[in-house]
């Protein structure tokens, strides 16, 4: 039976950061696996109109996904906060009606509206013709089959939380093995299984996330985790941890919203270009793939950030806390460092992973990444110190950053331009670097002011 690991209270700073970020980091790069060999065979089975597809379906999936899985962000806080009091019956409980919550948002709420609402969705980015023949279906598979997704992130989240970062590794490689075993049967048919192309790319997404999910619910259940179920729990809800839950968690879904709406506007904004479709292929490859390099190591910083400033204000060491987002972003720098020298030297080899270093498409591609190289240098900061905000409980604050840094800047930036002297290319690429320095900026100037640490949890009964 596992307990909470208590050297990230007790032990060294950088080896509790360390010890929660690698596994999440290794995770999250095997995890984009998946991305790229999902755009690589679309793009070799389908073109260039098959990445723009999943790359605006992506951006839209994720802005309707960021809201449902805003009460993750509330439970992290309180299972942070409750494991590193060592309270173990409050972890369970907090994640049980995290659970119970999710399920029926995606069931009743994300599944029949995703389906019916898609059209819509797309026509309001600007998805060219050719890309919305195949974005609609994509999207409308990924939206209704959510819930293995989300049953995914909500129970790697609760983990980290609590300390265990190693678990949800070993089932994030499992979806990701089992996600690209089924894309490469269903994407360029296999035998007796027909080419499905973009459509067969979120059918495979789809079953491996449901997979995995229902086997993170069995080891909940078998008491093979530090957080653990029992069927004696009561289907009602408790409300009282439900308000927590919204308290913390609401104001980080409306950030994710804000900023998922600017990325959004800003596809908008690239489907406005003459060369829009190759732009779009562009976009989706170089930053929504090749930058995830970066962002999702960020991110498991970042969850790494949260857990380690939670726990340790639960266990009253707030100074401790304090230290944590510093940790975070040292080791960020030195990952952003690295791969944004290899978008700047080998940006041709990159590329033609996913058949983009030709022509139009291939030009902008290594524009973008020059670009890129500088914007990961702010992203990893930023994203550290939003983690131990957070973390904390401060979630108002990152929501108040995000709106600024992420909508006002870019956005008011290529609105600018629209209106005066005609948009370009270049002008979004910058757009994408001055949004992610004025938020990492605000980030840290907000962390350092120190509000967070008289912030109160209240425990379930």
């Amino acid at each position: 039976m596992k307990t909470f690991d208590r050297s990230i209270v007790d032990g060294p700073l950088q080896r509790a950061v360390w010890k929660i970020a690698w596994p999440t980091m290794l995770q999250n790069i095997i995890g984009g696996l998946q991305g790229v060999v999902d755009h690589a065979m679309v793009g070799h089975f389908v073109g260039h109109a098959g990445n723009a597809a999943i790359g605006v379906s992506i951006q839209i999936w994720i802005l309707v996904i960021v809201f449902i899985s805003s009460v993750f962000t509330g439970m992290g806080v309180l299972v942070a906060r409750f494991a590193g009091a060592a309270n173990a019956d409050a972890v369970n409980k907090t994640v049980y009606q995290a659970f119970l919550t999710a399920v029926i948002m995606a069931v009743v709420v994300m599944a029949p509206v995703g389906y019916f609402a898609a059209p819509y969705l797309l026509n309001m980015v600007h998805a060219a013709p050719e890309v919305q023949v195949v974005a609609l279906p994509f999207l409308r598979i990924m939206l209704v089959g959510s819930i293995g997704m989300l049953l995914f992130f909500m129970m790697s989240g609760a983990l980290r939380a609590a300390g265990d970062a190693r678990t949800p590794m070993r089932l994030g490689i499992m979806l990701t093995a089992l996600n690209i075993i089924f894309n490469i049967a269903l994407i360029g048919g296999i035998g007796p299984l027909p080419a499905l192309g973009v459509k067969g790319s979120a059918i495979g997404t789809t079953l491996a996330s449901t997979l995995t999910g229902f086997v993170f619910l069995w080891m909940l259940f078998t008491n093979r985790l530090v957080v653990k179920f029992s069927r004696t729990m009561s289907f009602a809800p408790d409300w009282k941890v439900i308000k927590e839950l919204f308290r913390f968690g609401l104001p980080a879904g409306v950030q994710g919203i804000a900023m998922n709406v600017a990325g959004v506007l800003m596809v908008r904004f690239i489907g406005s270009l003459p060369e829009s479709a190759e732009a779009q292929a562009a976009y989706a490859v170089g930053y929504t793939e090749l930058f995830s390099m970066i962002t999702w190591t960020s991110v498991g910083l970042m969850g790494a950030a949260a857990a380690v400033a939670g726990q340790n204000l639960g266990a009253k060491k707030p100074d401790r806390a304090a230290q944590s987002a510093a940790a975070a972003a040292k080791i960020g720098l030195g990952v952003a460092t690295v791969i944004g020298l290899l978008f700047v030297l080998i940006p041709n080899q990159l590329l033609g992973a996913f058949s983009l270093n030709d022509g139009v498409a291939g030009v902008l591609g290594r524009q973008l990444l020059s670009f890129l190289a500088v914007s990961g240098l702010f992203v990893t900061v930023a994203l550290a110190y939003t983690g131990a905000l957070q973390g904390t409980g401060d979630t108002r604050s990152p929501l108040v950053i995000s709106i600024v840094s992420q909508v006002f800047v870019p956005i008011g930036f290529c609105t600018f331009f629209s209106m005066t002297t005609g948009l370009t290319a270049p002008h979004i690429w910058l757009a994408i670097v001055l949004g992610h320095a004025t938020r990492a900026t605000l980030s840290v100037l907000r962390f350092r002011q120190g509000k967070w640490r008289g912030i109160e949890v209240t425990a379930p009964s």
